[in-house]
């Protein structure tokens, strides 16, 4: 009994996995391939071994990356001790330990911040567009959700040549509605659906509260 104990293996004791989420079976079968001398029969093991691997996440079968992924994974697993005919260009460990160039922040600040930044967007998309139908409705429809934003930003009415005004700063003067005999939706219906949200969320609120009570008594 006592050398059957002695006899147990605990991880802290083994070595460390380079990559844990394939577990140690994968680890030795990698350990494994590198050991063996003859690169035919090393091709062959780790074709294998990629096979396996795959097995494992089934639902990435799908994804374009794939298998090139399972390859780049089988080299790190290898610590890039593994000479294998790879059909897809082998990683280097400079490569991989390459930090990535910083993400570039949008430095925007708006001057009408409530509106967003996609705003601005949706109206420099506009000022392209080619003078029609298509062009109006786009714009009348940026108009509202500016009015809608207005609204959840500041609580009280807001007139349309307060909105048409913006619009005209925003599009460097590209649209001009503050002549113009468009009105925009009403305040009401515009937060008409926030509204019936909000009271559904407190009806359900209320229910479950109602149903915590009942369950005390």
């Amino acid at each position: 009994m006592i050398q059957e104990v002695a006899q147990i293996e605990y991880n802290t004791e083994r070595p460390k996995l380079i990559i844990p989420e394939y577990g140690r079976h994968i680890q030795k079968m990698v350990d494994h391939a590198i050991a063996i001398e003859n690169k035919e029969e090393r091709n062959k093991i780790a074709k294998g071994i990629i096979a396996v691997m795959g097995n494992l996440n089934p639902h990435l079968r799908d994804v374009p990356d794939f298998q090139p992924m399972l390859w780049d994974q089988l080299f790190i697993i290898s610590d890039f001790k593994l000479d294998v005919d790879s059909p897809y260009p082998i990683p280097s460990r400079e490569e991989l330990m390459e930090r990535p160039e910083p993400m570039e922040y949008p430095q925007n600040h708006p001057k009408y911040r409530f509106y967003g930044n996609n705003i601005k967007r949706m109206i420099d998309v506009a000022s392209s567009w080619e003078e029609g139908d298509k062009k109006e409705g786009l714009i009348l429809t940026i108009a509202n959700h500016m009015k809608k934003c207005f609204l959840n930003w500041n609580k009280d009415t807001v007139e349309d040549d307060v909105i048409f005004a913006h619009l005209f700063e925003l599009s460097n003067g590209k649209i001009n509605l503050k002549n113009s005999d468009e009105d925009l939706s009403d305040a009401s219906n515009l937060l008409k659906n926030k509204k019936r949200f909000n009271t559904n969320n407190s009806s359900k609120k209320s229910y479950k509260s109602s149903n915590r009570n009942r369950k005390r008594h």
